[in-house]
């Protein structure tokens, strides 16, 4: 018994279609329609067509941003088709949305509908879990800049931990290495903190200086404190430098 395309294929494995949310006019091949900008246009062997001509017309637009709505009407839906717009700032193609059949959609927004209250409470419990995870992490960290860094103040080293293990901050603690708790890493973030609490560079910053200019016009500064928080344990837990 023959097969159709696709038929033994996993929905992963199966080619998407994609859509494009035009940011130039443009015109279907095989009907003459104008396309105009932020219209949606289908590519058939380089070949520019309508939606109609497409055979997605009879498609429904679900914008990005619901991903369990999203799932689960691509899940039930038979045809599909990615939405995407070239961002002219980051030079690539990003997802804007799907489209979908009417059913699927009314479908996944009854069982959306069905345990929201389910999915609250799982999203409640992730977002508790990474809060002591962020409050474990900060804590090891501090641990480890005092060990290297016996000079340092107690709080001043907690604060330091805290602002660069902020998750999703793309800072050096949030790194493998930082979350590792690796020398050069936590001391890139103790440099840091120096040159905004305890130099200069801020205002010469906004003085105009280039931050190459002004990372060495404070280097002795930031090396003194280094140095100092290299040596002695600092006697006390108050924060100053």
């Amino acid at each position: 018994m023959k097969t159709r395309p696709g038929e033994n294929q996993s929905s992963s494995e199966r080619k998407e279609l994609v859509v494009f949310d035009i940011l130039r006019d443009s015109k279907c091949a095989e009907c003459g329609q104008e396309l105009r900008r932020r219209e949606f246009l289908f590519l058939e062997n380089e070949r520019p067509l309508c939606l109609r001509c497409a055979d997605l017309a009879h498609l429904v637009y679900l914008h990005r941003g619901d991903t369990a709505l999203t799932r689960r009407a691509r899940k039930h839906s038979g045809l599909s088709a990615v939405v995407v717009r070239f961002s002219t700032s980051r030079r690539r193609y990003e997802r804007q949305g799907v489209l979908i059949e009417e059913a699927a959609l009314d479908r996944a927004e009854e069982e959306c509908h069905a345990d929201v209250a389910e999915r609250a409470a799982r999203r409640e419990q992730a977002k508790l879990r990474s809060a002591e995870q962020d409050r474990e992490l900060t804590a090891l960290m501090a641990q480890a800049i005092v060990k290297l860094f016996p000079g340092c103040p107690p709080d001043e080293a907690r604060a330091i931990a805290a602002h660069t293990a902020v998750r999703g901050s793309g800072r050096v603690g949030r790194t493998s290495a930082g979350r590792a708790l690796e020398e050069e890493a936590l001391t890139a973030a103790v440099i840091a903190a120096i040159r905004h609490k305890h130099s200069d560079y801020d205002r010469l910053l906004m003085d105009g200086y280039s931050r190459a200019e002004a990372r060495h016009a404070i280097r002795e500064m930031v090396d003194h404190v280094l140095e100092r928080w290299r040596g002695h344990p600092h006697p006390g837990g108050s924060s100053g430098a």
